[in-house]
C-alpha cells in the first residue's frame, strides 16, 4: 500500500496524518494510547486536511480529556473502540455480532472482529490471538529465506508461540527457531531483526564479538533496532 505519513500540530495536539489508498477520510482518537490519527485518500490536499482537523479540535480535546480521566486499562477486553496494534500501526476495534465462525479482518483504520453474541473475553482473546498468529506466519517465510541466503544456512523448522520474556529462540542442534507471537503487534523491522538474530545462532551460539559481527554484516543498523525494541511499548 502506498503511504505518505506526516504530522500536524494544532495548539500542542499532535495529529498523525496518513495519506493512503482508501476511499474515506477517518479521524480517530485511540482510547488506549491517546494518539490522534487521520487517514485520508491520496488525492486530498494537505491544506484541506488541515482545515478538516481545525474544525474538529474541540471534539479531539474532549475525547483526550475523557481518555486522561479514565483509569488505565492493563489488559485488553476486546471491546468497541479499543486500540490494537498490527505490525506497529494502531487500529480501532470494531465488534460485529453474527452466528457464524468468528473471524478478524482489517478495513481502513479498523480491526473488525466478527464474533458470536455472548462471547466472553477469553473467547475474543483467543480469536484475536489466532488471527495474529496467522498474519505473522504470512510474513515469516520470506524473511527466513532472505537470511538463509545471506548467511548460507538452512532452517529446518520454525513456528510461532506466545512468549513472555523473549522475542525468539533457536535450537541449534535441530536448526529450529521459535518466534514470539507479540511480533505481530510490532513494526515489521522488529520481526526482520529477530529472524536474522535467531538464524545467526546457527553459525554462532553465543552473543560474542563474532555473533555481533555476523549481525553487522547483514544488518548494519541492528543495534539501533535492538535498542528500539528494548524501550518501545506499543
Amino acid at each position: 500500500m502506498n503511504r505518505d505519513v506526516f504530522q500536524l500540530d494544532f495548539s500542542g495536539i499532535k495529529v498523525d496524518v496518513i495519506r493512503k489508498n482508501i476511499k474515506n477520510i477517518n479521524l480517530v482518537v485511540y482510547r488506549s494510547s491517546g494518539k490522534v490519527r487521520v487517514s485520508m485518500p491520496q488525492h486530498i490536499s494537505t491544506k484541506w486536511v488541515q482545515e478538516f482537523i481545525s474544525k474538529r479540535v474541540g471534539w479531539i480535546k474532549k475525547h483526550l480529556q475523557i481518555i486522561e480521566s479514565r483509569p488505565k486499562s492493563i489488559a485488553p477486553i476486546y471491546q468497541k473502540d479499543e486500540t490494537h496494534f498490527y505490525f506497529g500501526e494502531p487500529y480501532r476495534m470494531v465488534i460485529k455480532l453474527a452466528n457464524q465462525k468468528p473471524f478478524v479482518q482489517l478495513e481502513d483504520d479498523d480491526i473488525i472482529m466478527t464474533i458470536r453474541p455472548g462471547s466472553d473475553v477469553v473467547t475474543r482473546e483467543k480469536v484475536m490471538r489466532e488471527w495474529y498468529r496467522k498474519e505473522l506466519k504470512k510474513r515469516i517465510p520470506a524473511l527466513i529465506e532472505k537470511w538463509e541466503k545471506g548467511l548460507g544456512v538452512k532452517v529446518k523448522e520454525w513456528n510461532v508461540k506466545k512468549m513472555k520474556t523473549r522475542w525468539g529462540t533457536c535450537n541449534i542442534h535441530a536448526a529450529r527457531i521459535w518466534l514470539s507471537l507479540e511480533l505481530a503487534k510490532k513494526p515489521i523491522h522488529y520481526l526482520d531483526y529477530v529472524v536474522l538474530h535467531e538464524i545467526a545462532h546457527l553459525i554462532e551460539r553465543s552473543h560474542n564479538a563474532r555473533f555481533k559481527g555476523i549481525l553487522t554484516g547483514q544488518m548494519p543498523n541492528w543495534k539501533a533496532v535492538e535498542r528500539e525494541m528494548n524501550k518501545k511499548v506499543c
